[in-house]
């Protein structure tokens, strides 16, 4: 069994693969433009590594969003 903290990262990082996906963009490109490693993002789309709020900030940069929308996974199910 989960607990809550897991299905939080699980659930940013499904969102954050939805919004990059949308964009027809590849876990590279997403790097590139957030300024992370593929690797990095790799794991936070996996939800096995919770990214720190400056790394999401990053993220919801690349993705010309705010913060809030990124990190807003009220209606994400994994």
């Amino acid at each position: 069994m989960t607990n809550k903290h897991d299905d939080i990262s699980k659930k940013i990082g499904t969102k954050i693969k939805l919004e990059r996906v949308k964009r027809n963009w590849s876990q590279e490109e997403l790097a590139e433009k957030a300024d992370l490693s593929k690797n990095h993002v790799g794991a936070i789309e996996r939800g096995t590594s919770s990214p720190t709020v400056e790394t999401l900030a990053k993220i919801a940069d690349a993705f010309g969003i705010p913060l809030n929308d990124l990190t807003d996974v009220s209606k994400v199910e994994i």
